[in-house]
Order: C-alpha cells, then structure tokens, then sequence
C-alpha cells in the first residue's frame, strides 16, 4: 500500500516468547525456502476477485468507519459487470464525483470467490498465492485494520454471527479468542490450496492500523486512563473541561484514518509488540499443535521501511520458529517518490530479516526497455541496470524475489503500455492526470504486454501475476487496477463512460482467451523447464541497434537461451556469434508470435516485438 487517499517470517516460538534457540542451524535460517525459486505468484486483491457467497455481502453498517466516512443514501452493492466510470444511481445523487464515490463501492469479494475458482488458478499454473489484507476492516483495501485476529467477517458465511463472536471476546487476550465462520472458511482455503501443492502468503500490516481498531478505540474513549495509551503516537490529549477536541496522534504519512504504532529503536514498543507475535502464531500454526501445515506460508509486510529493522529481525524469529520453511517478503520500495528514488533493499535481505521484497526496481527498468518511446533504454543500458540490481543481493535472494510488472499499487501492465512514457507509478492515472488514456489496449499494445510477460517468465526471480493481467484487464493506478476481475462466465457491460465526462472510445469488456492462453504457456514454459528457476544467468547479446536482448539460464546439465527482440522490425541472430560454450543441439520449446523461425541449428529469425525460448543439453 502506499495510497490511502487514492484508494485512500530460527527459532521455536514459545509461550514465554523466546527469541532465540541454540539448536536451530544459524546458516539455514538465513537461507530462503528452496520453494520459493520454483514459485509462479498470483496476487489477490480479495474484496475484487469473486462474488462466491452473495449472503454475506457488505451492508451499509459494514462500511462506517472507512475513508470517506459519509454514509450514502440508498448505498447498495455495485454490480460485479457493470461500466467501471459509470456513476450508479446513489453516486450520482451524492453529486461528489468518481474518485469520492468508488471508494465507497463494495462488489462482494470473499472467501468462498477464491474456493471456487482454485481450478482456474491451478489450469493457469500458479504455485502461490499472495492475498491483499484480509483481517477485519470497515474498507475495501483492508489496510486499516479493526483487528487481526480475525477474517473480515464480509468474507465469510455468517457476517452476523462473527460480529457476535467478535463482541464476546477480549481482544488483547489471546485466550479469549475463538475461531469465527470466515476463520474457519479461510483456513479450508488454506487446506485447499495445500492440498493441491500450493503456498499461501497474505498481507501483514503492522506499522499501523485503523481508527476502528479495539486498542485504537478504547484509547480515544478513554484517553489517558487507556490501558492502551502506549500502544500509539499521542501528540495531544483531548481536554474533557473544552468543548474542542484536542486529542490529537500520529497517522502514517499524515493520514489521520491510519494510526501508526509507537515505536523504539528496537521497532513495535511492549504491547503491539506482544499482540503481533500472537498474530503470527495464530494464521501460522492454528491449532497450536507445533504442525504449521494447516497455517499460512508466510507473510508480505506492508511499507516495511517504516518499521525499525531490529523488529523484523525479531519477527523472523518468530516466523521461522514457527515454520522453518516460511517465506518473508517485504515492500520496500520508493525511498524518496517525488525523486523517483527507489530503496536498494539489501539492508532487509542480509538473511536476518526478509527472504525477499516486491521487485518494483526490475518492475520499471522493464517498462523503460519495453513500453517506453522518448524516454526507453536501450538493451545495453538495460542489460546494466538489471545487473546493478543483481549484484545489490545476494544470488540466493535473487532468485526468490517476488518479479512483478504491476500490483494492486501501480496501473494496470497493459495501461502502462498505453501511457507511454509515464514515469513509473508517477501520475499512472486519470485522478491526477487528466491525459491519462483509460482505453483498452489494442493489438500492438497486447503484442508488448506478451514480450514483457515472457521476460518476466524467463529472468532470476519469481513472477508473481496479478489477478486478471492474464483475463485482459486494464485500468489506471489506485483505484482503477482495482476493478473487478473480469470472468468468462460473466457478461460485462461495455465501459464507455469516462471519470470526467471526456470522450473515450466505447470498449468492449470481454474475457480474453487468447492472452489466457498465453500467460498459461509461458508460465508452464517456467515450470517445465527447471534452469529458468534455478539456473544461472549470463548475458549473451545486448544489442542496442537491433534491440536484442539474450540471456541463458544454465543448469549443470541443461542451458536455456532467451531471445527477446525489442524493435518494430524483424532480425537474424546467428547463435554461433553468441557467447555461449559448446553443448548438444538446440530444440526450440517457445516462440512468442507467428514470424519467428528456428532452422533447427544455429539460425533464429525473430519477428518485431517477439522472442523464442531455446534448449540444450550440456555434457
């Protein structure tokens, strides 16, 4: 998250809290899990992905408590299908506008979405799930959290009888806490995705909460007499004996609806401190029994950078000890974002720490190579870039970071390809630039998206997809990548409307096949072949005036070739002029689009905007 105003994981966890444990291998602490090299990632923004239980739908009281913080009149779920831009009936009364409305629109997302639609991320080939926040929150984004040590009741069967439950417990003690029927629901999801050879990640948000959160609550009701007034950044208190209110505290980045947490030198201070290290247990290792198989398999941790280092340390403490196989990513990302300066995030990747980060660094060097016109770079300054970026971390966390092109934090792949020359994540869409071009992307533009998505297939990393890049959907940055996602079991509306009345062209909505089709080849194209998940890389052409970009990936017994080019014109590349040792013949196992030959030996043609993956043995 890094816009609430746009929108808006080695040492055996104890009961008296232990960090440390002679007993546990120091080197294989610091180490990643070995799954998480053969990962294919899809991100799940769990309110957008599917409507699977209509029962449970947000209600108007569901809502209170979120940015905007204005109850509409005659508010009512938005329709999954319907034009995106199109104001409803009760925005429209409200008379405030698009970007004010759509943050009060929910569309039903849950649980039960995800159940049944396992299949389908299973055919696309996916091996791991992250899931946006999913704990208790009166928002869509869920990143202002009321608690979490529960589901978010609206993504569960029996919203009404979890709010009973949650109103009979006492949320700062652990004891009290029982499992609630959307608990339960997500840990069969959890089962589930297990059960089919999958991992599961989901959001952990500890540098701050909500404004509804049980601790944040009891310390406005009562102020300094709160058992919680450490808990939290209090500037000022309110003074009972004036009618103003002067209570006043520290929200992050400024923004009141997300009080952050006190903090020492050492991160999270005695209190939130103990109640996170709970949390971590609880969805780890939920029934307590010592066996994490029926907990999650990690965590992403959400704006990383602004918890104190020795905290996290502390926190895979807690993680690995719990399950040694765990996985802890990180967002750490724009360092400065006026500059657009962003964090070379080895501090948190030394092996004490994270396991990886989302790779939004790789994630814009792409785009100046692939998308960009008058502000693009050229397959030698590219190929620099990504070796920078290589040598920043270490080779093992290299291959474990998490490779994607957009997230639920960025424009949607395809609508960067067509802004071109956006800065990445600057002014990436119509609510603070009004030339942003909101259109669906046309057939060249879809011919990019292919390239870049078989670079992203095919680098040292793991790709992580997300939701519904795959389907076609397009959209600007927060919240129009937010969408729900489009399904072929569904008739869309066309979207046509434009958020402020400008003209646009009339877009058909419709579930695409084809590129389906391909996201699932080149994903099964990783996974059949095992040196693009674990073997090295070597550049062997970096070709600025032809726009050729090669690399192999090598095993110690079988080599990988990928050849990308880049320009709007065919080209030749003989493989005898490459820098590459002697091996068995090549067999071609990919080609990206129609024109782009292998004789067979030494020879590849290569059509504009297209690559051809390559194979050999190696004596």
């Amino acid at each position: 998250m890094h816009s609430l105003l746009l929108v808006f994981l080695f040492l055996p966890f104890s009961c008296a809290g232990s960090d440390s444990n002679p007993s546990v291998d120091k080197d294989l602490f610091s180490l990643p899990p070995a799954w998480a090299r053969d990962a294919v990632w899809y991100q799940i923004f769990p309110e957008r992905f599917r409507n699977g239980d209509p029962r449970n739908d947000p209600t108007i009281a569901d809502i209170k408590g979120a940015w905007p913080h204005q109850v509409p009149q005659d508010w009512n779920i938005s329709s999954w299908t319907s034009d995106w831009f199109k104001l409803q009936p009760w925005e429209v009364r409200e008379g405030r506008g698009f970007y004010y409305s759509v943050q009060q629109r929910r569309y039903g997302g849950d649980i039960q979405g995800v159940l049944d639609r396992l299949d389908y991320l299973q055919n696309l080939g996916i091996t791991a799930v992250y899931f946006n926040p999913l704990f208790q929150s009166p928002s869509l984004h869920k990143y202002d959290a009321s608690m979490y040590h529960h589901i978010d009741r609206n993504f569960g069967p029996d919203p009404e009888g979890d709010a009973a439950i949650m109103r009979a417990e006492n949320p700062a003690d652990p004891a009290s806490w029982r499992w609630t029927s959307a608990d339960t629901l997500f840990l069969r999801l959890v089962r589930e995705i297990h059960r089919r050879g999958m991992k599961v990640i989901i959001d952990g948000v500890f540098n701050h909460v909500g404004t509804t959160f049980w601790a944040f609550r009891d310390l406005v009701q009562n102020q300094e007499r709160s058992p919680y007034r450490d808990w939290f950044v209090v500037n000022s208190w309110d003074n009972p004996s004036t009618p103003a209110d002067e209570f006043d505290y520290k929200g992050w980045e400024g923004i009141k609806d997300l009080p952050i947490f006190r903090q020492d030198a050492n991160g999270a201070v005695s209190g939130p401190r103990e109640h996170i290290q709970a949390i971590v247990r609880r969805w780890m290792d939920p029934d307590g029994d010592g066996n994490p198989t029926d907990g999650i398999d990690g965590w992403r941790l959400d704006v990383a950078e602004k918890v104190a280092l020795p905290f996290w340390n502390v926190f895979r403490r807690w993680v690995r000890g719990i399950n040694p196989d765990a996985y802890i990513t990180g967002e750490v990302w724009w360092k400065n974002w006026a500059a657009g300066e962003m964090y070379n995030a080895a501090t948190w990747l030394r092996g004490d720490a994270f396991d990886a980060v989302m790779n939004y660094r790789v994630a814009r060097e792409a785009c100046h190579f692939f998308k960009d016109r008058e502000k693009k770079i050229s397959a030698e300054e590219f190929d620099r870039r990504l070796a920078g970026i290589r040598g920043d971390y270490r080779p093992e966390t290299d291959f474990v970071l998490m490779n994607l092109l957009d997230s639920h934090d960025t424009d949607r792949l395809s609508s960067m390809i067509v802004n071109v020359d956006n800065d990445y994540d600057h002014h990436a869409g119509t609510s603070d630039n009004r030339n942003y071009d909101v259109r669906k992307p046309n057939a060249a533009e879809l011919r990019i998206q292919r390239l870049m998505v078989l670079f992203q297939m095919t680098y040292v990393g793991a790709p992580m997809v997300y939701y519904g890049d795959e389907a076609g959907m397009w959209g600007g940055d927060d919240p129009d990548e937010r969408k729900p996602m489009l399904w072929d079991d569904m008739k869309f509306d066309v979207e046509a409307s434009h958020p402020f009345g400008l003209q646009r062209p009339a877009d058909e909505n419709v579930f695409n096949q084809e590129l389906f089709r391909y996201y699932r080849s080149v994903i099964s194209l990783r996974r059949s072949l095992p040196a693009l998940a674990r073997g090295d890389f070597h550049t062997v052409i970096a070709d600025s005036g032809m726009e050729v970009f090669g690399y192999a990936r090598s095993t110690d017994s079988t080599q990988v070739l990928v050849l990308l080019n880049n320009d709007d014109a065919a080209h030749s590349i003989s493989l005898g002029k490459l820098n590459l040792s002697g091996g068995s013949p090549w067999t071609s196992e990919f080609i990206s689009e129609q024109g782009t030959t292998f004789d067979g030996k030494t020879l590849v043609a290569l059509a504009p905007k297209s690559g051809m993956v390559l194979e050999r043995q190696i004596p």
